[in-house]
């Protein structure tokens, strides 16, 4: 059996013996820079921000075989919150959503998965969607209060 593997790694090295050769050192420098920003760059991104989207580090090739990056944002709310959630994404630049997840709480300090699912409420789900503006939450019969929660899309670029 052939299998097509990626043997590339974010592996870096922990030592490296630089020359004394001005030339040499000066290559060698040159080159762990490299190795360092490639390692550093390929890997997923920690952050998620909740007033702009940001990259997220990881790299698509869904589209034509090219690179793309994505996108991701953080939507915080509450039982305050006005629903439902304007997103402010411009859908003209979205090529695809890549995940659309989030979590809350109850009145009882229990928390709960949220899933991007569908436009009919479940029983006993709290969910959402997107629209070209909005995200959408349905909550089916027999799901707990929610206190507080956030929700986190990650999209593609088509820009």
């Amino acid at each position: 059996m052939t299998q097509n593997l990626n043997t590339q790694s974010n592996f870096l090295r922990t030592s490296r013996e630089f020359p004394n050769d001005l030339d040499k050192l000066s290559f060698e420098t040159d080159k762990s820079y490299v190795d360092i920003a490639n390692a550093v760059n390929n890997r997923i991104i920690g952050v998620f921000p909740t007033n702009r989207p940001i990259v997220t580090g990881e790299s698509w090739f869904v589209s034509k075989n090219q690179r793309q990056q994505s996108f991701r944002q953080v939507y915080t709310f509450t039982a305050s919150t006005t629903f439902p959630i304007p997103h402010g994404i411009n859908f003209n630049s979205v090529e695809r959503f890549t995940r659309l997840w989030g979590t809350y709480t109850d009145a009882s300090g229990n928390w709960y998965g949220i899933l991007g699912a569908t436009s009919v409420a479940i029983v006993g789900q709290f969910t959402f969607y997107v629209t070209p503006t909005n995200i959408v939450f349905l909550s089916g019969a027999g799901v707990p209060v929610m206190v507080r929660g956030s929700v986190v899309l990650e999209w593609l670029s088509n820009s």
